[in-house]
């Protein structure tokens, strides 16, 4: 189960569609193109750094996504256009009136059913 900590990262996240282009290898020809679900969200650097260690693992969701899983695009070359990017950052002042950044990343899940195996 994705952690209960890390819940709300996924609040503002966006459904969207993966377009994944076919790869060639060894030389063998290239596939077909490839589409996957993902959500997109946007999250703060700092909470990005904390769920990094959860990346390339599949978890399962509850809430309004429940009977869905979710997998951080991290570093595998196939979804290289979906790697974590820039998100750009907001200047802030907090209420002592000292300013401070907060800087945002851009990161993809793989978005999936999930289907539970039934004993007959």
């Amino acid at each position: 189960m994705w952690p209960d900590a890390f819940a709300e990262l996924l609040d503002s996240a966006e459904e969207v569609e993966l377009h994944i282009p076919p790869m060639a290898r060894d030389g063998a020809p290239a596939g077909k193109a490839v589409s996957r679900k993902a959500l997109k969200a946007r999250i703060t650097e700092a909470d990005f750094e904390k769920i990094w260690p959860l990346a390339e693992a599949r978890y399962r969701l509850g809430g309004r996504f429940a009977g869905k899983a979710i997998t951080l695009i991290a570093n595998n070359p196939h979804y290289q256009a979906w790697h974590p990017s820039d998100g750009g950052s907001v200047e802030s002042r907090s209420d002592a009136g000292h300013a401070f950044t907060t800087r945002y990343v851009i990161v993809h899940f793989l978005l999936d059913d999930v289907r539970e195996t039934v004993d007959a």
